[in-house]
């Protein structure tokens, strides 16, 4: 153990030495012994044949250092310093005897020694009861702090665990025992949370009990304790929270399958009506145009016409494969996709790409309509308002998600400009990342004035099992943070 050696305030300990401790029976106490001691060796050297000679020498000025000594341990650089000062005075009578019977020069030479060791003495004792004041000051505080700390650890609402360094409940507020249960001191967490080794990682995620709330954890190393690895567990509850989030969500899926529902019946309503009636028109104004008895300027107008109606049914039949393409549900992604991209890439917009990675395969109907939305709403941005030259679609099949990455090199825009006005690319954006919220993905824009637009986004093919809270928590939600 290493310790550091307290530092002195000269100015502070120079006040106290003119101020010594006169109100200290001890201190006076102190002085008399001294006293007693220069008087006794005054007598021997002012007598010494009655003492035969020897007995002058029981009595050194060293031994003053004993009285300067205690006055040092019990009151410091004051005491010790006052009571050297004294004691040399007294001494100096003995010093004056004549025919050098008070022994000046060994005296004084004893008497330079007792002060400077009494200096140095005091110093040493005023150091270490500076010392011993400033730990008893810490302990106070500490002891303060951990008073506090209690009361706000009982009285606190949310329940908090304290856990040792091998996971072990070594202390828990009354709202953890009302919660999880009066026989919760002394449990393993990785009873409580069925063996999940990582209680790191659980912060931030949240578990639903069987008292159908919804808690956040909060997990946090607390100083101290075995190589400081205690941590204490706090359970935020989040219940309505998460209930307004769900909510929230099952709104936003119920709109969105709404929006979907329409479009679906929307597309087969123009191919089994309108689409058919502009080809059936087309067919006449092509019988019409082919007879004998038609004149010429007539026969070019319905052919005119004629061609204007197989335009007005190839927008229509695009109109119904945007609303919902048969590929997507016949086929799958990506050939939906690779369709998308082909009517893109006609020679009148933009150049594309579909790059495919991975094996391809069919997904769950929800991953696959939300991931042609969103790349549907991207090249339909791209060509719209980015005014690209080339766009690259990348789609990659991964063994639990699926990575979807639409980049363009159009003039770009500022993300956090658009997410702040109701235009047409910003409402978009919102729709792109809902669709990705909703099944737990996560959609990224990075883009730069004048150097295009990067759109990640990643979809989860499947649920992670995630380890359950006993005995009172049959459930836990996924990670929500």
């Amino acid at each position: 153990m290493t310790t550091s050696t307290t530092q002195i305030n000269y100015p502070s300990a120079l006040k106290r030495i003119v101020h010594p401790p006169l109100r200290e029976p001890r201190f006076w106490i102190i002085q008399g012994i001294v006293l007693v001691i220069v008087v006794l060796h005054f007598f021997l050297d002012f007598n010494a044949h009655l003492a035969g000679g020897p007995l002058s020498s029981a009595i050194p000025v060293a031994i003053l250092v004993l009285p300067i000594g205690y006055a040092g341990m019990r009151f410091g650089l004051a005491g010790s310093f006052a009571t050297a000062v004294w004691a040399t005075l007294l001494w100096m009578p003995d010093l004056m005897l004549p025919h050098n019977e008070g022994h000046p020069g060994s005296d004084l030479t004893n008497l330079a020694i007792v002060l400077i060791v009494s200096f140095v003495f005091g110093q040493r004792m005023e150091s270490e009861r500076v010392s011993h004041r400033r730990v008893e000051e810490n302990s106070r505080l500490a002891l303060a702090v951990e008073a506090g700390y209690r009361r706000l650890f009982e009285t606190n609402r949310a329940p908090t665990l304290v856990l040792d360094a091998g996971d072990v409940v070594t202390d828990a507020n009354p709202a953890a025992l009302d919660l999880l249960g009066s026989d919760l001191l002394g449990r393993s967490a990785r009873t409580l949370f069925h063996g999940h080794e990582n209680l790191g990682a659980w912060s931030g995620n949240v578990v639903s009990l069987a008292n159908h709330h919804d808690f956040r954890l909060d997990v946090i190393n607390l100083p101290g304790g075995v190589d400081g690895r205690d941590r204490q567990v706090t359970f935020e509850d989040v219940t309505l929270e998460r209930s307004e989030q769900r909510r929230a969500r099952d709104f936003a899926q119920r709109v969105i399958q709404v929006e979907e529902d329409q479009r679906r019946e929307l597309a087969r309503e123009l191919h089994d009506e309108p689409l058919q009636l502009f080809l059936h028109l087309a067919r006449q104004l092509e019988q019409l145009a082919s007879d004998a008895g038609v004149p010429r300027h007539v026969a070019d107008g319905l052919s005119e016409a004629r061609r204007q109606a197989l335009d007005a049914a190839s927008r229509l039949r695009t109109l119904a494969r945007d609303l919902r393409p048969p590929a997507l549900d016949q086929l799958g992604l990506v050939p939906a996709l690779s369709s998308l991209v082909a009517d893109i890439d006609d020679g009148t917009g933009p150049d594309a790409d579909l790059h495919v990675h991975g094996n391809a395969h069919r997904l769950d109907p929800d991953i696959e309509l939300a991931a042609f939305r969103i790349v549907q709403e991207s090249l339909r941005n791209a060509q719209r308002h980015a005014n690209a030259d080339h766009i690259d679609v990348i789609v990659s099949f991964a063994r639990d998600r699926l990575d979807l990455r639409v980049e363009d090199d159009g003039r770009g825009f500022d993300p956090s400009t658009s997410r702040s006005t109701s235009s047409t690319p910003s409402l978009g954006l919102v729709g792109m990342g809902e669709r990705a919220r909703l099944l737990d993905g996560e959609l990224i824009v990075r883009s730069t004035l004048e150097e295009g637009t990067v759109i990640d986004v990643r979809l989860p093919l499947g649920e992670t099992p995630v380890p359950t809270v006993s005995p009172h928590a049959p459930e836990v939600s996924r990670v929500d943070r």
